[in-house]
């Protein structure tokens, strides 16, 4: 009878609790996001969040999850309004260019500087982050109906991702509003060769 509003209570803790790690990592790097610190921050007892997580890393693992979930939905959603045709480029290239930036950005890049010497965090992080670059890459794709048979389209789409993190590198240091904006316009002439002319339909 009781067991509905415990799993939810379950879902919610998990929830704050990694909510709670992406802020921290954000904020204090890969160092001072520990078990401890985390379940403080979410309001809950370390043996809480211990039965979620059993350690750092497992929580990382969620976090990372989450991070990249969070991401590909809300570009999922905000493509479904977007128009069809080469027009579809210029609002693709603007969220593409956008899906590193902010805090979970700077969640990420905290943990990808610690796992360049960290060998426990590498093993776990790799497979992760290559899984979230191809989902990256598939939604690419799909938001822009490229076809990838076509010579040069699959690595267009590509360094479209790429030039998306060094522009999110730049933006940690200082506002780089001004010049995304240009870059942004620029290479949307780039992509609009191989934007489909048809509706491109999201999966959900």
């Amino acid at each position: 009878m009781n067991r509905e509003p415990q799993q939810e209570r379950s879902r919610t803790t998990r929830r704050r609790l990694i909510d709670a790690a992406v802020e921290c990592l954000g904020e204090r790097g890969w160092q001072g996001t520990t078990v401890g610190v985390v379940a403080e921050r979410a309001g809950v007892s370390r043996g809480a969040a211990q039965h979620h997580f059993r350690t750092r890393e497992d929580l990382v693992v969620a976090a990372v999850d989450y991070l990249a979930n969070e991401q590909i939905a809300e570009l999922t959603a905000r493509a479904a309004a977007l128009p069809s045709g080469p027009s579809r480029a210029e609002p693709v290239a603007t969220m593409l260019l956008d899906l590193y930036t902010g805090p979970k950005f700077r969640a990420a890049l905290h943990l990808w500087v610690a796992a360049s010497t960290e060998s426990t965090l590498r093993d776990i992080l790799v497979p992760l982050e290559a899984r979230v670059g191809r989902e990256a890459h598939r939604l690419a794709v799909e938001l822009l109906g490229a076809d990838e048979s076509q010579p040069g389209v699959r690595e267009t789409v590509q360094a479209t991702l790429d030039l998306a993190r060094g522009l999110g590198l730049a933006n940690l240091l200082t506002d780089d509003t001004r010049r995304r904006e240009q870059i942004v316009n620029q290479w949307a002439r780039i992509l609009e060769p191989i934007v489909a002319n048809g509706r491109v339909t999201t999966r959900g």
